[in-house]
């Protein structure tokens, strides 16, 4: 199983298993929107012994603001 690790944006530091299928981008829904990640560098640990393939992905974008407050309150 090969592995993603998120870099930068919310989901900053999160490591999620990385399906087959994604290519050089990662996009994951987030509150209303998506963000996007992008993959960066080669993969890791790609040896029989060295544990799960690593993936880098890089924060690009959000398809929507990012609100840590969606009440407008500053408590």
């Amino acid at each position: 199983m090969a592995l993603a690790r998120l870099n930068g944006g919310p989901l900053d530091g999160q490591i999620i298993p990385l399906d087959p299928t994604v290519g050089d981008s990662y996009i994951v829904p987030y509150g209303e929107g998506q963000l996007i990640y992008t993959r960066e560098g080669e993969e890791t640990n790609t040896g029989d012994d060295d544990g799960p393939t690593e993936a880098r992905f890089v924060y690009v974008e959000a398809t929507e603001d990012i609100d840590p407050d969606p009440d407008g309150r500053d408590d």
